[in-house]
């Protein structure tokens, strides 16, 4: 469970083999990774590794990921 961020991605980009692959790419710490049918899934796993560097949320239309600080909700 991440107990750092949380990283939202907007279903009809997470469809979409071409930004899935994006964002498969831009990621230095391999948050994102691609199903067998090419659309996007996060790897939960990685998520503390994330390094706010917002190359995700570059890579895709505005607004449609989202990385939400969850030590500044408290």
């Amino acid at each position: 469970m991440p107990m750092f961020i949380r990283v939202e991605v907007d279903p009809s980009v997470a469809r979409r083999a071409d930004l899935a692959k994006k964002l498969v790419e831009v990621c230095p710490v391999d948050i994102f990774a691609q199903n067998a049918d090419q659309s996007l899934r996060i790897v939960e796993d990685n998520l503390d590794e994330c390094v706010l560097c917002d190359l995700c949320i570059q890579a895709c239309p505005a607004g449609t990921v989202k990385i939400t600080k969850l030590y500044e909700q408290a």
